[in-house]
């Protein structure tokens, strides 16, 4: 006889010993029937348990080519998102908690694009003047209105060479949800900051001129990812005044003026990569999430460099962080009795025009 689903409320108090010892046996029983995909900004308490870890794309990919029926996500709904996406139909997407989500993906949402869509018709032909190009952190409803009006996906790494490729295909693109990933991948390409004005999808006309619309090359969707938007130019001249031979990195999330004081900008893979590449010895301040930089400083340590965070202000992604260790046992447990909780499907002809998205961007790649 199938037992009952298990109710949450019998793990939202428990102790975390006893929350990891379960999440062990749990996994262990589930064996190669699960894999667990840990995104880098997630508490230890969940991270150690990844089979993989790294960037939402990387890990949704890894996830496919496994045999794993379940495919439990360590991170927030866009990624999980993915995950069902690029997995195959007869794999399980889930995500431990369904609250957590994403700032910046939310700032963006189908209703406002399409309003943005509309509005900017009046002006221009949309669909033969702007390509629509989405950051991978949004919405799978958005990633399908882009494979829908011949838009492309891009990832923090990627997303000059998705500027490319869209340029290619029209005149403009329409950059959402991330302004700062945006402004700073077309200033790499050499496109001056008065041609990449700031469209506010809650202002008439996204707040712009029709001149201002007509002579830009990439409208700067009203977006940014909160953690990142708090680390500041400041910070870099008070850590360069203390450690004149200190290097700083930053993910391009951060604001323009961060980045461009910067001694280098890349995705989280490419800042994990550059420091552990880098000479012992040397120091570094980092702008990207918390638990990250948290975990590179410890790791760092026996070859004596020394990794310190970029803000005064402590800058975890508080919906990264909602998937705790009882979250994860309560899952875990639940899929050892065979009960899929918390299943994260995207609808067929929504996951198709997606998928044509992402599609466009691993050809382009």
């Amino acid at each position: 006889m199938q037992t009952a689903t298990i109710k949450f409320e019998r793990f939202q108090h428990a102790a975390e010993d006893d929350c990891q010892q379960r999440i062990v046996a749990a996994k262990a029983k589930l064996g190669k029937k699960l894999v667990i995909l840990g995104h880098h900004y997630q508490q230890e308490g969940v991270y150690r348990h990844a089979d993989f870890t790294g960037d939402s794309l990387k890990l949704s990919r890894h996830a496919a080519a496994t045999d794993a029926e379940y495919i439990v996500f360590l991170g927030v709904h866009f990624m999980a998102e993915v995950a069902d996406i690029l997995s195959r139909p007869e794999q399980i997407s889930i995500l431990p908690d369904l609250s957590a989500g994403c700032s910046m993906a939310d700032m963006a949402n189908l209703a406002k694009v399409e309003r943005s869509r509309r509005e900017l018709s009046k002006l221009l032909d949309f669909d033969k003047t702007i390509t629509p190009l989405t950051y991978i952190n949004s919405a799978a409803d958005l990633k399908a209105f882009c494979g829908e009006h011949g838009g492309i996906v891009c990832t923090s790494t990627n997303a000059p060479k998705m500027l490319e490729w869209a340029f290619a295909q029209r005149e403009k693109v329409l950059f959402f949800p991330d302004q700062n990933l945006g402004r700073w991948s077309g200033y790499k390409m050499g496109i001056p900051l008065e041609q990449m004005p700031v469209w506010d999808p809650d202002q008439p006309m996204g707040g712009l001129t029709e001149e201002q619309i007509k002579n830009a090359k990439i409208l700067l969707w009203k977006g940014h990812c909160a953690v990142h938007q708090m680390f500041r130019e400041q910070n870099i001249i008070n850590f360069r005044e203390q450690h004149p031979e200190g290097l700083v990195i930053s993910h391009p999330e951060s604001p323009f003026e961060v980045c461009l004081n910067s001694d280098y900008v890349g995705s989280t893979e490419f800042i994990l990569k550059t420091v552990n590449e880098a000479p012992s010895g040397t120091r570094w301040l980092v702008g990207t999430e918390l638990n990250l930089v948290n975990r590179l400083a410890e790791k760092m340590k026996p070859e004596g460099k020394h990794v310190q965070f970029m803000s005064h202000v402590v800058c975890e992604c508080s919906t990264m962080a909602r998937i705790d260790p009882q979250h994860l046992a309560w899952t875990l447990e639940n899929l050892a009795e065979g009960h899929v909780v918390n299943q994260i499907k995207v609808a067929d002809d929504e996951a198709e025009l997606a998928r044509l998205a992402l599609q466009r961007m691993l050809d382009a790649s």
